[in-house]
Formats: C-alpha cells, sequence, structure tokens
C-alpha cells in the first residue's frame, strides 16, 4: 500500500527535471525512462515498461522527455535515446542504453528487460 500511494505500480511520466529528484528521493528503487516524442524506439519501450510496472510494484517506473531536461541528460551522461536510469538509494547505479543490452533487436521480450533490470537488483527477479 505504502508504494502504491508513492506511485509504484504504474508507469507514467513526469513533467520536470525537478520532479525527477523528488521521485527518486522518496523511492528504494526507480527506473525513468528517458525518451524523445520523435523516436520510435522509445514506444517499444514504453510497452514493455507498462507491462513491467504492474508487475513489479516494489519499484517506480518513470518516463521524462529528454528535450525538456537537457540539465539531467548532461549530468547522467545520457546521449542515447532511448536510455533507462535505473535509481538505488537516491543514486543512479546502472543504464540500460539503447537496446544493445537487449539482444540489439526491436522485437526484444518483455522478460529480456526484466531479466536486465534483475541483473542491476532495481527489481526483484527470480
Amino acid at each position: 500500500k505504502e508504494w502504491l500511494s508513492k506511485g509504484h505500480g504504474e508507469y507514467r511520466e513526469i513533467p520536470s527535471e525537478r520532479d525527477f529528484f523528488q521521485e527518486v528521493k522518496e523511492s528504494k528503487n526507480v527506473v525513468c525512462h528517458f525518451y524523445r516524442d520523435t523516436t520510435f524506439r522509445c514506444q517499444i519501450m514504453d510497452k514493455h515498461l507498462t507491462v513491467l510496472a504492474k508487475k513489479h510494484v516494489e519499484t517506480k517506473f518513470l518516463k521524462l522527455n529528454a528535450e525538456k531536461s537537457p540539465f539531467l541528460c548532461e549530468r547522467l551522461r545520457i546521449k542515447v535515446i532511448p536510455t533507462l536510469a535505473l535509481v538505488k538509494d537516491g543514486k543512479t547505479q546502472d543504464y540500460v542504453v539503447g537496446f544493445t543490452d537487449l539482444g540489439n533487436t526491436d522485437d526484444f521480450t518483455t522478460e529480456t528487460l526484466e531479466w536486465r533490470l534483475g541483473c542491476a537488483n532495481v527489481i526483484n527477479y527470480r
């Protein structure tokens, strides 16, 4: 219940960089998708993250428009879209950059992404 009250269990967009810091502070595990509207692969990532957000309520799943967050993109050294920033205890621990870790294909499975997030210990993966 506490997780759900903090926005876990759903995949949602946050409006600004300032919101990112607030969201990351209040949850132990966060996956944040840095996306662009014009990038087709971001829609593929959205599809998988929507499924995983419902399945892994222990983790908060967010998306942030990279074009509206230049400071954060520079600070986190995000150069490729889509990039997932994997945050534990308020610190960015790992990144999923593009689809390289996901088999370098557009039709990777949700399970592949789930496994990758599990490797970073940002979700409880068995």
